[in-house]
């Protein structure tokens, strides 16, 4: 007999622990849906005339393109009147979002990048969504700033999806993570990577060479190990997409690097919705997520969009930087 087929609502709600089941899973539902239909506009983006810019910029100061601006509306209507949260933060808004009135409010608290890699969209390369879920500090309150300036440590669950040949759903709830397979066939994702974990044996690095030269000594110092002195030796993989680099050091084990430079010495990756998250997930799978000096999940933001430096990957790769960068 073949394996059972197991939907993400199947697994949702046989797998989920105690304190998962309920408003949560019913969000992941809802963040499954926007998916379903950023991977429609993304697979069809040149036929839709959704590829190009939109004309205006946002809180980073970047250009916004079409899909940025629909990823963020998706994401933002398909949660606002739930009843599930309490407070939402975008990549594309300066300031936090408060759940509309007249709509009830929920305990949670949702942050998100709609579209990493997004200046990658036309060049047909992997895109994706990052996102991580709190639980609001005080039930009582309708959503506060306080609720959304909070450290990995705090995520209850966090998760990515990544539009690719396929799109995926990964996410974790604190136990385990776990990876879903959109089948266009049925519109439903399905299981396919149960209990994710990184390889014992590395086999990449996903560092940007072209920025060597910009980089503090330690991390060239970290880099030139990485290229001629690691053993078993590593191959250097690097699309320019935090997801596509991420997901693909998850199954093959590895590194993803976006170290401080010289014209940003704070680093460039968000540590609320993208780093944090994806260290949350990182650790669940046997990784590690660090700034180059300390985990990336003990670091409380002090403003929505602040910038860190990053390491994501295999822990033994990980714990290297900082070792180089102790050294300095």
């Amino acid at each position: 007999m073949s394996n059972p087929l197991i939907t993400i609502e199947r697994f949702l709600l046989s797998q989920q622990p105690e304190y998962a089941k309920g408003d949560l899973t019913t969000l992941f539902y809802d963040i499954a849906l926007a998916a379903k239909m950023i991977a429609t506009q993304t697979r069809r983006a040149a036929l839709m005339d959704t590829l190009g810019y939109e004309g205006t910029t946002n809180v980073q100061g970047e250009r916004q393109r079409k899909l940025d601006v629909y990823a963020d509306s998706v994401m933002f209507q398909l949660n606002d009147h739930t009843g599930r949260l309490c407070a939402m933060v975008s990549e594309e808004r300066e300031d936090w979002i408060p759940i509309p009135e007249p709509y009830s409010k929920g305990n949670y608290v949702l942050v998100y990048d709609p579209l990493d890699g997004s200046s990658n969209i036309d060049t047909n390369v992997t895109i994706g969504t990052i996102f991580g879920i709190y639980r609001a500090l005080d039930d009582n309150n309708r959503g506060r700033l306080e609720d959304c300036l909070r450290c990995g440590r705090d995520l209850v669950a966090a998760g990515y999806i990544i539009y690719g040949t396929s799109t995926m759903f990964i996410y974790s709830a604190g136990h385990g993570v776990h990876g879903f397979t959109l089948d266009p066939e049925i519109g439903e994702f399905v299981l396919t990577h149960e209990d994710m974990r990184f390889p014992a044996e590395p086999a990449y690095y996903s560092l940007n060479f072209g920025s060597y030269r910009t980089w503090e000594a330690g991390i060239q110092h970290y880099a030139d190990w990485l290229r001629n002195t690691q053993k078993p030796k590593l191959s250097q993989r690097y699309i320019g997409s935090l997801v596509a680099d991420f997901h693909r050091n998850m199954l093959y084990g590895g590194i993803y690097g976006y170290p401080a430079e010289t014209k940003s010495p704070d680093g460039k990756i968000r540590l609320l919705y993208e780093a944090g998250p994806l260290a949350f997930i990182a650790e669940q799978a046997g990784g590690y997520g660090s700034n180059g000096h300390r985990s990336l999940l003990d670091i409380t933001p002090v403003s929505l969009h602040q910038r860190t430096p990053v390491f994501l990957g295999s822990r033994d790769l990980v714990e290297k930087v900082e070792e180089y960068l102790g050294r300095v």
